[in-house]
């Protein structure tokens, strides 16, 4: 994220006291397996024709059984989401694998280029800078051949995009609603500023989605951030999204219409929302969409259970690794009982305060086997895992309180070994560029950098 936190504890501090959020909590996931009985079996997969026959189900999670080592990941790990989501599982699905802010940009250009009937945007960061000028003059272009284009804006990561840059968007008849605006006069009724909308996420009509961390902004744009390294070159950015044609995507849709009639958009309709699925592809996707509230922290749960199921490895990326005491136990845990526990973190972040929180933990998963990583020269900002060779995951979700807790996310949950595969080599290309964490040397570290980190862990649920 490009605006750093804590920048806005000063006013956020009296909002977040009065509505309690330093008392929300997350589930218990322990409870949440036990209470899931060892004979469920899982509900019937979806297909583009609709549910298919449970015989059908058994072959296909089979199959995908005997394409790795054996492992507790698929029918464990899909019992438990299936007691805390609705949403389906889905089979006959292409994904494909963006690495970075170009090859992610071309993928969407190319998207919205060909978009024929609607264009769903749901952004936390949308700049007026080239990159963003770049995306509204396509969407204004498109919204004039007769695509209808909505966009959902969050008001704090777009803090610094002037009014005129929307009302542009607005007058050339682009449909744009602020996600729970800063100004409390243009509040849809509720005035939430420790609830932003974290997700990015581009739908074309219906038949294409492009979600990850990718925000719209030129930091993304090649090469370089903003931020300096030192006194040398600005860093590039570091960041993954995922590509995703088939029966998934009408999950995308749903949660886009459900934040767009939250915010009290206009009546969307006249257009093919939900069209005629074909199987593109061979993966298995579960949408993951998680909003605030006691019953809805899924994407918790979803990362809980899958390091909890673990055998062979988890391999984790994360731009800001500020985890509860449930995942660093989980991941602990995972490395005593001989799982192969690699974690890619930043050396360098956009919110510092955020990575001294961070190392504040790494002494004991250290102890417990997890091996770390700081990716050099670059500013990671992804949010991937791949475990087992066969479970992968990537959105906009931070392993942090704010998203866990506060933040509406996405994630998609891909079952596919060719996928995982393809997630192996990225992580492969990321270890390369960065450095190991070892215990006898992190012991030694400066006196000051300790303070650092104690002082960062003081406000990990602020980060």
């Amino acid at each position: 994220m490009t605006i750093p936190r804590l920048t806005f504890l000063f006013f956020l501090g009296v909002a977040v006291l009065s509505l309690g959020y330093g008392c929300a909590t997350l589930p218990n996931v322990d409870e949440v397996i036990d209470e899931v009985p060892t004979t469920q079996k899982p509900r019937q997969i979806v297909s583009s024709k609709g549910l298919i026959s449970l015989q059908k189900n058994k072959e296909i999670l089979e199959r995908l059984k005997r394409s790795v080592d054996p492992t507790d990941i698929l029918e464990r790990y899909i019992a438990v989401v299936e007691s805390v989501t609705e949403s389906p599982l889905t089979k006959g699905n292409k994904v494909t694998l963006l690495i970075n802010g170009p090859a992610t940009y071309a993928a969407m250009f190319e998207a919205i280029g060909s978009a024929k009937d609607h264009i769903n945007l749901e952004t936390f960061i949308l700049e007026d800078d080239q990159v963003g000028r770049k995306f509204t003059d396509l969407l204004l272009q498109k919204q004039a051949e007769g695509v209808q284009v909505n966009i959902i804006y969050d008001s704090v990561g777009s803090l610094k995009t002037p009014e005129s840059f929307f009302k542009r968007l607005r007058d050339g008849g682009i449909q744009v609603v602020e996600f729970n605006p800063v100004n409390p006069l243009k509040g849809h009724g509720e005035w939430f500023l420790i609830h932003p909308d974290h997700r990015k996420m581009l739908i074309v009509d219906g038949k294409v989605a492009i979600i990850g961390g990718i925000n719209i902004s030129n930091v993304y744009s090649g090469s370089f951030s903003g931020r300096q390294k030192g006194k040398g070159d600005p860093l590039p950015w570091r960041d993954t999204d995922i590509q995703i044609e088939g029966p998934a995507l009408a999950e995308f849709q749903k949660l886009f219409f459900d934040t767009w009639q939250k915010q009290n958009g206009p009546r969307l309709s006249g257009r093919n929302y939900y069209p005629r699925m074909k199987e593109d592809g061979n993966a298995l996707v579960r949408v993951v969409g998680s909003t605030p509230g006691s019953d809805n922290r899924l994407t918790f749960i979803v990362y809980v259970a899958a390091i909890t199921f673990a055998e062979h490895s988890i391999h984790l990326t994360n731009a800001y690794f500020v985890p509860d005491s449930q995942i660093l136990d989980a991941i602990a845990d995972a490395a005593r009982r001989g799982v192969d526990v690699k974690i890619i973190l930043p050396s360098t972040s956009d919110c510092s305060r955020a990575l001294d929180a961070a190392r504040y933990n790494y002494a004991e998963l250290l102890q417990a086997g997890v091996k770390i990583y700081e990716r050099r020269n670059a500013l990671l900002h992804a949010k991937t895992a791949v475990i087992d060779g066969v479970w992968s995951t990537v959105g906009s979700t931070n392993l942090d309180y704010w998203s866990l807790l506060s933040d509406d996310e996405v994630n998609a949950v891909v079952l596919s070994r060719e996928f995982a595969i393809k997630m192996e080599d990225m992580f492969a290309l990321d270890l390369a560029e960065s450095d190991q964490i070892h215990l006898g040397k992190w012991k030694k570290r400066p006196l000051l950098q300790k303070v650092k980190e104690a002082f960062g862990h003081l406000f990990v649920k602020w980060l």
